[in-house]
């Protein structure tokens, strides 16, 4: 089928919109008329090579919409199902066994490997050349996508689509890494360097949690008093103050967690080194390729634990309804962290979200005819 997608050509190029051709769903496969889908940093540092996916070829992986068929084989899911398109897994490995999708021993091939697992694309342009598709099983900068089955979450139809997108990725990852992974005791402290998208959610979680201290880091005013609003008990302004150092004044010691949703290096170092002993720093934020970090052995030796979290981890089928669940009793209003854009205007979104303007910049697709 003839479809519109957001195609990147070349490293660093533009996202241009382009008419190009969309297989129909295979077995195992469903067809999803994309409502909107949010814009995550991942998608920026793709574009510009930090992740291996092969260009020409669809990016956006928060997507969120209404299933238009199914291939054969498909069993749960059917057309009509409104359905946030999560994350992909094959279901037979030992981490899918084990109940940890997130980390599925096929996970590089089915995030970024420009294809199906078999490693067919299901785009094409209309000359018939081939794009790459599937980004996180997905590819949804498109008015539609053909996505494996697994990675789908049904959803309430009642719930507005152009929001739910965000609960696939960005918003997910800050929120499931405090209640899936770092599960934050009473009395607990935890500081969040980063409060963009990941850190903000992360906050929100965290007001759901034990914690009694939720410092929240960041360079930009606008996001610590967002920070403050959304749960965070302290705000530190890395512009001005040395965060560690701050930390520890405010926690009277190292803090029990810290979270780093930024990337970047030196951030990194300032996460590990906010916790002490038997304390927990979790990395969340995509650093750009070929990045390393530096830790202090013995104070590292002495029982911290640094720990890597993909996608907030656990289940998409879990923790989606239960952040939605949490919004509904007004204990997670991600929604106000949402600004929508146009699809024709995904540039716009993108420029927006670098800038600070935005926290999470979301395409709207066309209205279908």
């Amino acid at each position: 089928m003839e479809i519109t997608a957001a195609v990147v050509e070349r490293t660093h190029g533009p996202f241009a919109l382009r008419e190009v051709l969309l297989d129909d769903p295979r077995p195992g496969e469903v067809l999803v008329r994309v409502v909107a889908t949010g814009v995550c940093h991942t998608d920026s540092i793709t574009r510009h090579g930090d992740l291996p996916f092969p260009l020409p070829g669809v990016l956006g992986h928060e997507g969120a919409g209404v299933v238009e068929s199914v291939g054969s084989t498909v069993d749960g899911v059917r057309a009509g199902d409104h359905v946030v398109l999560g994350w992909p897994w094959c279901g037979e490995c030992r981490s899918c066994l084990d109940g940890q999708p997130r980390y599925c021993l096929r996970l590089p091939e089915l995030l970024v490997g420009g294809g199906r697992a078999d490693g067919s694309t299901a785009l094409r342009a209309m000359d018939g050349s081939p794009l790459s598709s599937h980004f996180f099983g997905q590819s949804s900068f498109a008015t539609h996508a053909v996505v494996p089955h697994r990675g789908l979450v049904t959803v309430d139809p009642e719930f507005p689509l152009d929001l739910l997108g965000t609960l696939a990725c960005g918003f997910a990852t800050g929120a499931g890494a405090v209640l899936n992974v770092l599960r934050p005791h009473a009395g607990a402290s935890l500081v969040v360097y980063g409060v963009g998208s990941v850190g903000l959610a992360a906050v929100m979680a965290a007001r759901n949690s034990g914690a009694t201290r939720i410092i929240a880091v960041d360079r930009q005013l606008n996001r610590l008093a967002l920070a403050s609003r959304f749960g965070a008990t302290d705000i530190v302004n890395a512009r001005e103050t040395d965060p560690v150092a701050a930390v520890r004044e405010i926690c009277s010691g190292p803090a029990d967690f810290s979270l780093e949703c930024t990337g970047v290096v030196a951030v990194c170092r300032q996460a590990v080194d906010s916790v002490g002993m038997r304390g927990v720093c979790a990395l969340v934020g995509g650093a750009p390729a070929g990045a390393r970090i530096e830790l202090d052995h013995l104070s590292t030796l002495w029982g911290k634990r640094v720990v890597g979290i993909l996608g907030g981890a656990g289940r998409s089928a879990t923790l989606i309804p239960t952040l939605i669940d949490l919004h509904r009793q007004g204990r997670f209003p991600f929604d106000e962290l949402v600004t929508h854009f146009p699809f024709e205007r995904i540039d716009d979104a993108l420029a927006a979200a670098d800038a600070g303007e935005v926290i999470k910049p979301v395409l709207r697709m066309p209205s279908p005819l």
